[in-house]
């Protein structure tokens, strides 16, 4: 298997909703983020897949060295083999894929958050240089474009974690901020035991106005310049979005379940706003 089917199959069995972004793009530019998009799947694989979190640090460390290597010439995973041509012509830096890694790592090291702005740290380096990188590879001019893919990837990550409060719970891992969770009376135990109620909707729907937020403002963000370029990033917006409305439309029953859209769906949404423009 060589190193770009090895990453094309990594992305492709995600079933992820940026898979369905990457088919509109030219051929140089969906190589590219579907070797970046593999190498974020296998450093949160190993968050997700790997039980001890001692070997989880240990697997994570060993990715950090791959980096170091492959941006110093020597890649040996099939993941950097595919990734590294492209990190000279979309600017990818060694500062991105360690970002991603540290959000990974901080994974290992916390459940808890204690506010939104601690949660926001997280968000940063898990979706918000994602985004980054993602803008450069789809095609940025515009230096402003990196304020707002940074914002629409804080959007998708706290649109995730509305998506997956009952999984990771599952896991002892309860993204939504301490703060939040003390200002509408909703207990921790309450969410591992999967017990819904009147107060755990207010905290949801408040979750939910803040995401929707952060998509208004990443979008007010993105300039006319760029935003032919970026209309992958509006076609997972588009689905990202939808998905938020659906899990609203269900009042946030996600404790028990993974609310989610076909894959049909997700493919009508991305070649609507490729085609006509509109979400």
């Amino acid at each position: 298997m060589t190193p770009e089917t090895y990453v094309q199959e990594k992305a492709a069995a995600s079933g992820s909703s940026f898979y369905y972004a990457f088919l509109f793009l030219p051929a140089h530019r969906r190589a590219a983020i579907t070797a970046f998009y593999a190498f974020c799947r296998e450093v949160d694989d190993v968050v997700d897949e790997v039980e001890d979190p001692g070997v989880a640090a240990q697997k994570l460390a060993w990715w950090q060295q791959e980096v170091a290597q492959a941006f110093a010439g020597k890649p040996s995973h099939p993941v950097m083999l595919a990734l590294m041509p492209h990190t000279q012509p979309f600017q990818i830096e060694l500062r991105h894929l360690q970002a991603v890694i540290e959000g990974c790592q901080m994974d290992l090291d916390q459940t808890r958050y204690l506010d939104y702005p601690g949660l926001q740290r997280y968000c940063h380096l898990v979706a918000g240089v994602v985004g980054e990188v993602a803008a450069r590879i789809f095609g940025q001019t515009n230096e402003g474009t990196t304020a707002y893919a940074h914002k629409l990837g804080q959007a998708f990550q706290l649109t995730n974690i509305i998506r997956d409060v009952g999984e990771d719970a599952m896991r002892g891992r309860i993204y939504l901020p301490i703060s939040d969770l003390q200002q509408f009376d909703v207990k921790a135990h309450e969410i591992t035991k999967r017990e819904y109620s009147e107060r755990f909707t207010a905290l949801m729907r408040f979750q939910t106005q803040r995401a929707h937020q952060l998509y208004e403002e990443a979008f007010a963000l993105l300039p006319d310049a760029d935003r032919r370029a970026q209309k992958p990033g509006l076609m997972m917006a588009s689905i990202y979005r939808t998905l938020l409305r659906e899990i609203e439309a269900e009042n946030f029953q996600v404790l028990h379940q993974r609310i989610g859209l076909t894959p049909l769906r997700k493919l009508w949404l991305a070649w609507k706003m490729q085609a006509l423009g509109r979400m």
